[in-house]
């Protein structure tokens, strides 16, 4: 099965449906990406952060190299590290990006935080943690002050240089993207966020259609990647509300197919993460059936604004450093 689902990019269509990459083990990147590609997905969501991009690049090599689709047909992402805002910085780590991956362009490059780091060299740690020093037990976060204008100008020449076909942003708010759209001489073709029915984020998914902006929900099933973190609770689990399970027993889904379905019914690519073959293929048996607009309304209106990401919650209790980036 391949995705012929799209959602328009600037010029270009993104599939719907993308294979997150986030707490892929090393020893399991390779072989699912290359699994993942065999199943249909033409989407993946990288990260320098994620520190599998050497695996992930092996994935993709040995996929083209079967034959099961070429270059053209995969949509890449990656993402600039918080060490890397610096212009002088930006072409290196994405060159790094491109080499892991085994790609020569990146479909979408986005700045992974609104947050500057101190530089750590790439001979000297990588990739690049939040801690400058990850040899000290009482390391912490080092900020440097870089305006994140300078880090788009270089974001935008690397589209210039044709190693990437869009760039974007990942974890801004709506006042920060009001800001980047004052002075983006490219303006941002994605914005990735995290959303999903604990975390609808209206107001901004209105702010992209408004300024022909696409959006990437990350965790668009809640809490799952989060409970072994401790950042969110087992009982946090969207899967197990009334009106998911009924959505469920109607169509004879299940409760993960729901939740993505009602994702992408809000015109959002999702980026659900698994290694599992099986539930791969379930997370992209999404297009054979539709909610109704009642249950759009009843699983929206589970809204309680509950981010789980939240910079200003882990940055303190796990690096040291009190940092919000939200209100």
């Amino acid at each position: 099965m391949t995705i012929n689902e799209t959602i328009q990019v600037a010029n270009s269509q993104m599939p719907t449906i993308g294979m997150g990459l986030w707490k892929l083990e090393q020893d399991q990147a390779a072989k699912a990406v290359r699994d993942a590609i065999a199943i249909g997905y033409r989407h993946l969501d990288s990260a320098t952060d994620y520190a599998n991009e050497l695996q992930v690049g092996d994935g993709i090599s040995q996929a083209l190299a079967e034959g099961l689709c070429s270059r053209e047909d995969l949509w890449v992402t990656s993402k600039l590290w918080n060490t890397d805002h610096r212009a002088e910085h930006v072409r290196p780590a994405l060159e790094r990006t491109l080499k892991d991956l085994q790609v020569d362009y990146l479909d979408l490059y986005l700045i992974h935080f609104p947050i500057a780091l101190k530089h750590v060299p790439h001979d000297h740690h990588y990739p690049a943690d939040w801690l400058y020093d990850q040899n000290d037990p009482n390391g912490k976060m080092q900020l440097d002050a870089v305006p994140l204008s300078e880090t788009w100008a270089a974001m935008e020449e690397m589209v210039e240089a044709g190693l990437v076909r869009h760039i974007g942003v990942c974890n801004f708010s709506t006042g920060l993207i009001h800001d980047l759209l004052t002075y983006a001489k490219i303006p941002p073709a994605v914005v990735q966020v995290e959303s999903h029915p604990y975390f609808t984020q209206e107001p901004l998914l209105r702010l992209c259609r408004e300024r022909n902006i696409a959006v990437t929900a990350f965790s668009p099933l809640g809490a799952l990647s989060y409970v072994p973190l401790n950042m969110a609770k087992a009982t946090d689990t969207v899967l197990e509300e009334p009106v998911v399970l009924t959505a469920a027993k109607r169509l004879n889904k299940t409760p993960a197919q729901i939740v993505l379905r009602w994702g992408i019914q809000r015109n959002v690519a999702i980026i659900p993460k698994s290694s599992n073959p099986e539930r791969l293929r379930e997370n992209l048996q999404l297009f054979d059936f539709s909610l109704n607009d009642q249950e759009m309304v009843d699983i929206s209106a589970l809204n309680r604004n509950q981010r789980f990401n939240d910079p200003g919650e882990f940055c303190e209790r796990v690096f040291g450093a009190f940092h919000p980036i939200y209100d």
